[in-house]
């Protein structure tokens, strides 16, 4: 079976109710829909390149956040800035290339 996205990002956008910590308590959807602009302005969102950014519920690493996951290689990243999802950008997402410092 043919994979239909070369790459899907996942962002843990969880906000707990009780307000304990949690992905969205350190920027998660603001970091998600950074990617998903930068994604789309870069060009590599289209049919051709097929990289989809969605935003997830839990994804139970918590300890590890703010956190996201790229598929179909199963690369669990964390990220403190948008320094560093520019980084997971052009290394992961255009290159193929694990960013070492940032996986967990």
């Amino acid at each position: 079976m043919t994979q239909y996205f070369d790459k899907h990002v996942f962002f843990c956008t969880n906000q707990r109710a009780d307000g304990s910590d949690c992905c969205n308590n350190h920027g998660a959807q603001k970091a998600r829909d950074y990617v998903k602009d930068k994604v789309k302005a870069l060009g590599i969102s289209d049919r051709h390149n097929k990289i989809r950014i969605n935003s997830a519920g839990c994804l139970d690493r918590c300890d590890d956040g703010p956190v996201l996951v790229i598929y179909p290689e199963g690369t669990w990243y964390t990220f403190v800035d948008e320094r560093d999802l520019d980084e997971i950008i052009a290394e992961h997402l255009q290159h193929g290339r694990v960013v070492e410092r940032l996986k967990i």
